[in-house]
């Protein structure tokens, strides 16, 4: 990396490191030193190592010189940090950090999740938290060495508090702290059993009327919800239900998952038999069972349901399908909710402490409301239920929206052979799935990536570390190299009228994401045929009413239809708060989901974290847990922690709970 004062050694690069050259050649006019570092920059140590184990011997003086400069400055300024901690000076603490310093608390300071944006914001969070929190031994982490490139020192490091054992990342700027996240790894006394930790299984020794590990399973189905209360419910069999449920069955809380379809997995097998994965597999893994070596790159649809399936069996969770959850109370006084769960033809009554709504951002359908929807003849469905193009061979199908799931199921119906119309009421952002893997994600997850010693669990970390506040400013650069790279894709799409933008800041999809859930279009082949009119295209219109052959949109074209699908997308998660509920609890809970970036649907003011997710809200006992896989793996830890912790009577002050400033 450039910025090194000693001569680098003679090594050949890595193909990660390569990728990362490529990378800073393209953006090289586009793209500062810093912005390239938050990129990049925060895996510089495991490349560094792994370049050193490749091409030279260990040990030699030019590797302790290399190392000794990032490795004292990052020491120094711990050893610094710990000693300003513990004796309580939080003036000397505060000292270390920059102007424009972030801190990024999961769980450990705060048992919120929390960004400190500005060195005011650091010093009243340790006034508030310091005393109880006692932390101590700040270090780099174990096995690790800092790096140094650009102007930006940075490390792992690991620390404790009181209660817990956390690890983290910084990265010096000018000798402070510009960026400092701190994770909760374990809870002191209730560690996962793991490693050398990990269960005996077999029963050596004999004992009469031993029970089989299958016979206690099924006990336990037996009695939990029954004789014995769940301290945990979690609605929501989905990927972000399953990935919670096997880290509180790793930390010993008895969970029960309640899942309408019937197995695990349905989520995914009753969607349109064309959708695969849009994230890349490295992007995916699930907790503790990552996918094998030799799984697809993009999960089709089904596959990804049967993995979901054989995992929640592996990984022993009480899974209740074909059940329904039909109200939840809180009574305040007893501190615990009363769930009603339909289940086997018979009502239930589960008293939890806690209750999780895992019921994903894909979950409640936004369907319109049109004139004439009830006079119209031919089929009419949300995208969510849309059964697959099989039947509307030869048919005339309009497609409302211009997202994933419009395109897909668009170019699912012109394969089956129907004429299929798009209309696009609002602009799409579209990125082409190859220029995402290479230019936004490759550094952190691909096979490059994991082949220079890049594991998921740091990858995710190394996101994890780049404040919300400045992450826009740091995807600008990758989306104009996007939009450089398939400057002639753009164009031909603009030629026939779809209307494009790259987010209100040319942040691209990922702060779409983040901002929104919506508005974007991963281009796995759908585009083509828009561009080259295979795909019919109105755009800048919206839908005026519905006749009993034909859509009648607002600049008075007529479309005639078989079939119209809304692929409209879906409401704001604490609508199944309202709904399983009340009301009242929703909006006391607030909008769920967004920033607070005063970008389109996504009103301010500035949250600086995404609104009740993964964290406390303004309703004790109520969680609310889900995202994209990657999210759904990297949070659950956090989550199944605080969890834990309420859960063994261990004092949890929360730092910072939300205000609601948006009620949906």
């Amino acid at each position: 990396m450039p910025g090194r004062t000693l001569p680098r050694l003679a090594v050949s690069p890595s193909p990660l490191r390569r990728k990362v050259l490529e990378f800073k050649s393209v953006l090289k006019d586009r793209m500062t030193p810093r912005e390239l570092i938050a990129f990049v920059g925060a895996s510089a140590s495991v490349r560094r190592n792994k370049e050193k184990g490749a091409g030279s011997a260990i040990g030699t003086r030019e590797d302790i010189m290399l190392d000794k400069a990032p490795n004292g400055k990052v020491s120094d300024v711990l050893n610094a940090l710990d000693k300003a901690l513990a004796t309580g000076e939080v003036e000397h603490a505060v000292d270390l950090f920059q102007a424009d310093c972030y801190w990024r608390d999961l769980v450990t300071f705060t048992w919120n999740i929390r960004t400190m944006e500005g060195k005011e914001q650091v010093r009243d969070m340790l006034k508030a938290r310091l005393a109880d929190i006692k932390p101590s031994n700040w270090k780099i982490a174990e096995g690790e060495d800092a790096s140094e490139a650009d102007g930006i020192t940075e490390s792992w490091i690991q620390f404790e508090t009181g209660v817990a054992r956390g690890f983290g990342h910084v990265r010096l700027k000018d000798g402070r702290i510009w960026t400092l996240l701190t994770t909760m790894s374990e809870l002191k006394g209730y560690e996962e059993p793991v490693g050398f930790d990990r269960p005996m299984g077999a029963k050596h020794g004999a004992e009469r009327n031993r029970k089989t590990w299958k016979e206690e399973r099924e006990a336990e189905a037996q009695e939990l919800g029954y004789s014995r209360q769940p301290y945990c419910v979690i609605v929501g069999g989905g990927q972000g239900g399953i990935a919670l449920g096997a880290r509180l069955r790793q930390l010993n809380v008895p969970t029960i998952i309640v899942e309408k379809n019937e197995r695990p997995g349905d989520s995914w097998r009753k969607r349109y038999k064309s959708l695969c994965l849009h994230d890349p597999v490295w992007y995916d893994h699930l907790p503790y069972l990552p996918f094998p070596r030799n799984w697809p790159v993009f999960s089709p649809k089904d596959k990804i349901g049967d993995w979901l399936e054989m995992y929640t069996k592996v990984m022993e969770l009480n899974y209740w399908g074909s059940s329904e959850c039909k109200k939840a109370s809180y009574d305040e006084k007893s501190r615990e909710w009363t769930v009603v769960v339909q289940r086997e033809g018979k009502e239930i009554i589960l008293k939890p402490k806690q209750l999780v709504l895992a019921t994903g951002m894909s979950a409640k359908p936004n369907m319109p409301k049109f004139e004439g929807m009830d006079i119209f003849k031919g089929d009419q469905h949300h995208s969510s239920q849309h059964p697959g193009p099989d039947k509307y061979k030869n048919s005339k199908a309009v497609v409302i929206g211009s997202n994933n799931s419009a395109h897909d199921i668009c170019a699912a119906l012109w394969e089956a052979g129907a004429d299929v119309t798009m209309v696009q009421r609002s602009s799409t952002h579209i990125v082409r799935s190859d220029s995402l893997m290479e230019l936004g994600l490759a550094a952190l997850y691909s096979e490059q990536a994991v082949q220079s010693g890049l594991t998921t669990a740091k990858a995710d970390l190394i996101f994890a570390s780049l404040p919300y506040k400045i992450l826009h400013e740091f995807q600008i650069p990758v989306y104009n190299a996007i939009r450089e790279r398939d400057a002639d894709f753009y164009k031909r799409l603009e030629k026939v009228g779809f209307l494009l933008d790259y987010g209100d800041d040319d942040s691209g999809l990922f702060m779409k994401y983040l901002r929104r859930g919506s508005g974007y279009y991963i281009d796995v082949g759908a585009s083509e045929l828009v561009a080259n009119g295979s795909i019919k295209l109105k755009s800048g219109v919206d839908v005026k009413k519905l006749m009993e052959h034909s859509v009648i949109l607002s600049d008075g074209t007529e479309l005639p239809a078989d079939l119209v699908v809304y692929a409209t997308g879906y409401g704001s998660m604490n609508g199944w708060a309202a709904d399983l509920i009340s009301k009242e609890v929703a909006d006391k809970v607030g909008k769920v989901w967004g920033l607070g970036s005063n970008t389109t649907k996504d009103p301010g003011p500035w949250e600086g974290e995404q609104r009740n997710m993964w964290k406390p809200t303004q309703q004790e006992g109520l969680w609310f847990h889900g995202g994209n896989l990657h999210q759904s793996r990297h949070y659950s830890q956090f989550l199944s922690l605080q969890l834990k912790a309420r859960m063994e009577g261990i004092p949890t002050p929360v730092y910072g709970l939300q205000k609601v400033h948006q009620l949906s």
